[in-house]
């Protein structure tokens, strides 16, 4: 069964479910903008418990793909501390940014050092690379690099997070992105549904409610319905709710 639901705040996850009307969570295992380990979660039994399904976003320094061993060593451990928690939670999987390499670099390397990551390590909880939005040297930008990159990982136990907003930003045809990703990946685990503030092929990463932003909702609802996977919606707050129920009732149409 298909789950919908919300990126929620950290400090009470299934209280904010259940004030929108969420069937699972995303959040933060830690702090997001820090390189520190988290920590454990004294509800993690209650986020356990409480049916909804569970997914943990990695921090947005997390960056394996970097040739500067100070982000990357970093990162691969950050993954692993990540995962940890996130199993501790009973995770459906860890999302993770696709990452980019630094100006000058060849992406061939990042996408060679996301295979090592692969090739060394393995995780209690599926790591999903989630499409990003702009960038020349990103590794999951366009659905070219895409499939470079996973000719070299898809090998591996990983999974693939489509973000509708990101695919918009990176001018990328959502009415046939599923499709595509698909005959590249072999699977998409979970969709990141989520407007725009900014026009088509924007390279911005700016997400809007469904009411508010510049991409169809009708065309989101079809992404969510060719993808027949769980929905995670990121969108501002104040409109979850109406943008989960817009969701549940496409479906069930």
């Amino acid at each position: 069964m298909v789950l919908i639901g919300a990126h929620v705040r950290d400090d009470d996850p299934v209280a904010a479910a259940q004030a929108v009307g969420a069937e699972a969570i995303q959040l933060f295992a830690g702090d997001p903008q820090s390189w520190k380990k988290p920590q454990p979660r004294e509800d993690a039994d209650a986020i356990r418990d409480s049916g909804l399904g569970v997914y943990v976003h990695a921090p947005y320094l997390v960056n394996v793909a970097s040739t500067n061993n100070r982000i990357r060593i970093p990162s691969r451990n950050m993954i692993a501390q990540h995962a940890a928690a996130a199993d501790g939670l009973g995770a459906r999987g860890l999302i993770v940014h696709g990452g980019h390499v630094g100006d000058g670099d060849d992406v061939a390397t990042g996408i060679e050092n996301w295979r090592k990551t692969f090739e060394r390590a393995t995780f209690p909880v599926r790591v999903l690379v989630e499409n990003t939005a702009g960038g020349e040297n990103a590794c999951a930008r366009h659905l070219d690099r895409i499939a470079r990159l996973w000719d070299a990982i898809g090998g591996y136990d990983v999974g693939f997070c489509l973000d509708t907003c990101h695919a918009w930003a990176a001018g990328e045809d959502l009415e046939t992105v599923v499709e595509r990703v698909v005959a590249i990946t072999g699977r998409i685990d979970l969709v990141h549904a989520n407007s725009s503030r900014d026009p088509f092929d924007s390279s911005r990463d700016r997400h809007a409610n469904f009411a508010t932003g510049t991409i169809p909702a009708e065309l989101l609802a079809h992404v969510v319905q060719e993808a027949a996977c769980d929905v995670i919606v990121e969108t501002p707050a104040e409109r979850q709710a109406e943008d989960i129920a817009f969701l549940r009732a496409a479906l069930a149409g």
